[in-house]
């Protein structure tokens, strides 16, 4: 019996080595069709701003209520109250050439994307 498996093994051997081999064309069955594609993104931009303003003169400042003084205002001036007693508020600013002051800022945006396509083939 397992004589009779190795012949028929062996002869199906040579009968397929000695043949040539043949292929059909094959067509593909479809006539149309679609692909659609939808792609999304988002990305994250930060940016950060360092802006320095810078003054080239020289300017003195004086507010305030209930405030007398002689001659016109400026630094070192007798200021003095005008009714003695009375709510008083006084201010005086003196700004020098140089950096006046600095102002940071931070910005994010976020984008968002969408790209879609489609294609259509036909036969």
């Amino acid at each position: 019996m397992k004589e009779a498996i190795l012949w028929g093994l062996l002869l199906g051997c040579l009968h397929g080595a000695t043949l040539p081999a043949k292929s059909n064309t094959v067509t593909p069955s479809f006539t149309r069709g679609t692909m659609t594609s939808t792609t999304d993104s988002f990305t994250t931009v930060t940016e950060n701003f360092v802006i320095n303003e810078y003054s080239t003169g020289r300017s003195y400042t004086m507010t305030g209520t209930n405030i007398k003084w002689d001659g016109p205002p400026r630094q070192g001036a007798n200021y003095r109250q005008a009714k003695p007693g009375a709510a008083t508020s006084f201010s005086e600013t003196t700004l020098v050439p140089g950096l006046s002051s600095t102002t940071n800022l931070t910005r994010t945006t976020t984008i968002q994307s969408t790209t879609s396509s489609i294609s259509v083939f036909t036969q």
